[in-house]
């Protein structure tokens, strides 16, 4: 059987789960290593492997027919990746990687699946994270549909900031044109402005939160919503104080 035991995971979906979901899900539970760049769900493939993060930062990445993509959704300590299993969906044409590396629990699905069926509670647990990430999903349209590019790098280096428990965030400025969706010199010239009110520092292939309170003055009303509903459905709060 795994060493884990509830209290001392970080994974905060596995933390809320009830005991007798946890300990189904126990003996199939192994630990593993996370490297940047780690491919966790593969479009188009059948998902066999849900993984619980424990550290680091994934990237959900949709991408057209004409090869262009953009992130769609971050994972963190606060999720998992392959969570369109919960709704009876073997694949998706989502690609999510890791971003920055960290470490994380793995579960086959199977294993996932079978407990989500004995545990009423704990499936009804995972499906209303699968609801707050729709509504992440639904802001970051919201947010490119009504905000302007300096508002939103603010909002997604705060959802970076809330994941990774660090004030230096590992981020390239490639990974924030994918973010963002935009070309990489617009990047640069909205992390320049960020730097100018002193919200932010950065240093090649590393951003440091400075001023958090100014980020998410700057983010407005693009940022909270999502991390409130989190706190609401899940019961731990994943915004940084």
């Amino acid at each position: 059987m795994s060493d884990f035991s509830q209290s001392n995971v970080q994974n905060l979906l596995l933390r809320a789960l009830a005991p007798e979901a946890f300990d189904l899900l126990l003996p199939a539970m192994q630990a593993i290593k996370l490297p940047t760049n780690f491919e966790l769900i593969s479009p188009c493939v059948p998902s066999g492997t849900a993984y619980f993060l424990e550290s680091g930062l994934a990237s959900v990445v949709a991408t057209n027919s004409d090869g262009e993509s953009v992130e769609v959704g971050h994972v963190g300590y606060e999720g998992m990746a392959g969570a369109h299993v919960l709704q009876k969906v073997d694949q998706t044409p989502n690609r999510t990687f890791m971003q920055v590396g960290g470490h994380g629990i793995s579960v086959p699905v199977s294993a996932l699946l079978s407990m989500a069926q004995r545990v009423p509670s704990s499936n009804d647990l995972l499906l209303r994270y699968v609801h707050c990430c729709d509504l992440q999903l639904a802001h970051s349209a919201l947010a490119n549909a009504r905000y302007n590019m300096s508002e939103r790098l603010a909002r997604w280096l705060l959802m970076c900031d809330d994941r990774l428990r660090d004030r230096n965030l590992p981020l390239t400025h490639e990974f924030l044109s994918l973010m963002l969706g935009v070309r990489r010199a617009g990047v640069t010239n909205e992390v320049h402005i960020l730097e100018g009110v002193r919200a932010i520092s950065a240093k090649r292939g590393n951003i440091r939160i400075l001023d958090r309170p100014k980020l998410e003055e700057m983010a407005g009303g693009s940022y909270g919503i999502p991390e409130l509903e989190y706190e609401r459905h899940i019961g731990f709060p994943i915004r940084r104080t």
